[in-house]
């Protein structure tokens, strides 16, 4: 093996477990949006999603930027606010 297939094979088991978390993630985003409606809350909540970006921006110690991990969360809050909206439609 190779040191690039040796870099290459770290790559998938990390994305293997950034699926896993990702999907555990959006199982509590769901378990929250069960809350959230039962309360008569909106999906959307500007408040917290800039608490959970504020809080990773200062987790990061690089070398992703904080610019970057905004980005990166932007789309995961995204994600887990689509997966709420479709619990609540029934999907």
């Amino acid at each position: 093996m190779t040191d690039i297939d040796r870099w290459r094979s770290n790559i998938d088991r990390i994305d293997l477990e950034l699926v896993e978390l990702l999907n555990r993630r959006s199982k509590c985003a769901i378990e929250i949006g069960k809350i959230k409606h039962k309360l008569k809350l909106s999906v959307y909540d500007p408040e917290r999603e800039e608490e959970v970006i504020r809080l990773v921006q200062e987790a990061t110690g690089g070398p992703l930027s904080k610019s970057a991990i905004k980005r990166l969360f932007e789309r995961i809050i995204d994600e887990s606010r689509r997966a709420e909206r479709e619990y609540r439609n029934g999907s």
